[in-house]
């Protein structure tokens, strides 16, 4: 984006509509969480103080970078889709099966030996209908729709993962990371360069001007980010979604009537994305997760200080 050139009421819309991204997938969250005990989904760590849990979110996380990072640099990135499409009809599948018991039955029963698995057997036929679409259509709306889907469980799992301490712990050393990897070592642009190459809800689109299309987009983030012309659409890492998400809805399972934390909580993301947007205008890529973590951090903090006089929700256990 050229410097002096912004028309920054052509901004303003898709801005708002990127903050809005962030309200739907954080609400959708906890819109779940309650469908997702009640369909007996489990937790990933048997116990979600356990400050193990986030060195083994740590070391996936980490490793699944390097693997993408190698897998696009010596094999062919059509490797890099499969696993990341697979990974999404996973997640996929996993949010439509509560919320199918909600309206349909579980299973029925044909006789003593033979059970049908009805709202198992849709789950995940949307599932794969949603990974079809994306395969064939990897359009922004649909690219959309997808990390919308896609957010909301990942939040929602590891929202009833992890205690409020351990998120806390986690956003921190996220945003240290997430600054290194985009101003220090640079290789978080090349993972995202490859994402998009590839069309994949790991970075959601927020089109500009309305015949906006990513299917005919040629040029890669490096080189849009190194031209001079104004690009056509903003750009935001799931991820910057998803994590401080995760701080929304573990508030609200580990604190006794922490919906009012989790709200504060959004508005903190909020206040740290419109910071975000000030630097993101002028026309770099910036490492989102310090001031969305931070904001989040400082949303639940204040929160939970006025309404209970303490930090509600911190424990620690081996």
């Amino acid at each position: 984006m050229p410097k002096g050139k912004t028309d920054y009421k052509k901004e303003i819309l898709p801005i708002i509509f990127m903050g809005f991204l962030f309200i739907l997938v954080h609400c959708l969250a906890l819109i779940v969480t309650t469908p997702f005990r009640v369909a007996g989904v489990r937790s990933a760590f048997e116990d979600p103080n356990n400050p193990m849990n986030v060195v083994v979110i740590l070391s996936i996380m980490i490793v699944f970078t390097v693997v993408i990072l190698l897998i696009a640099k010596f094999w062919k990135k059509k490797l890099i889709q499969i696993l990341i499409l697979g990974a999404i009809g996973y997640t996929s599948a996993y949010l439509f099966f509560p919320l199918l018991s909600l309206l349909i039955p579980r299973s029925i029963s044909i006789n003593l030996y033979f059970t049908i698995p009805i709202a198992g057997i849709i789950a995940v036929i949307l599932a794969i209908i949603l990974v079809y679409i994306l395969y064939k259509y990897p359009e922004w709306y649909v690219i959309d729709i997808s990390g919308i889907i896609v957010g909301a469980g990942a939040i929602a799992i590891f929202g009833m993962s992890l205690g409020v301490l351990l998120v806390i712990i986690l956003l921190i050393v996220l945003a240290i990371y997430d600054a290194i990897s985009v101003y220090k070592t640079k290789h978080m642009i090349d993972l995202a360069d490859t994402v998009m190459d590839l069309k994949l809800p790991i970075l959601l689109v927020i089109p500009k001007i309305r015949k906006y299309s990513l299917i005919k987009e040629t040029k890669s983030l490096k080189e849009k980010i190194k031209g001079d012309k104004e690009r056509e659409a903003f750009f935001i890492g799931l991820g910057d979604i998803v994590m401080p998400g995760i701080l929304v809805t573990s508030s609200f399972n580990n604190i006794e009537g922490g919906l009012l934390i989790s709200a504060s909580v959004i508005i903190g993301t909020l206040i740290g994305f419109s910071i975000l947007m000030v630097y993101v205008l002028k026309g770099k890529p910036q490492a989102g997760l310090p001031l969305l973590c931070g904001g989040a951090i400082a949303g639940y903090i204040i929160s939970s200080l006025i309404l209970f006089s303490e930090l509600r929700g911190i424990t620690f256990s081996f």
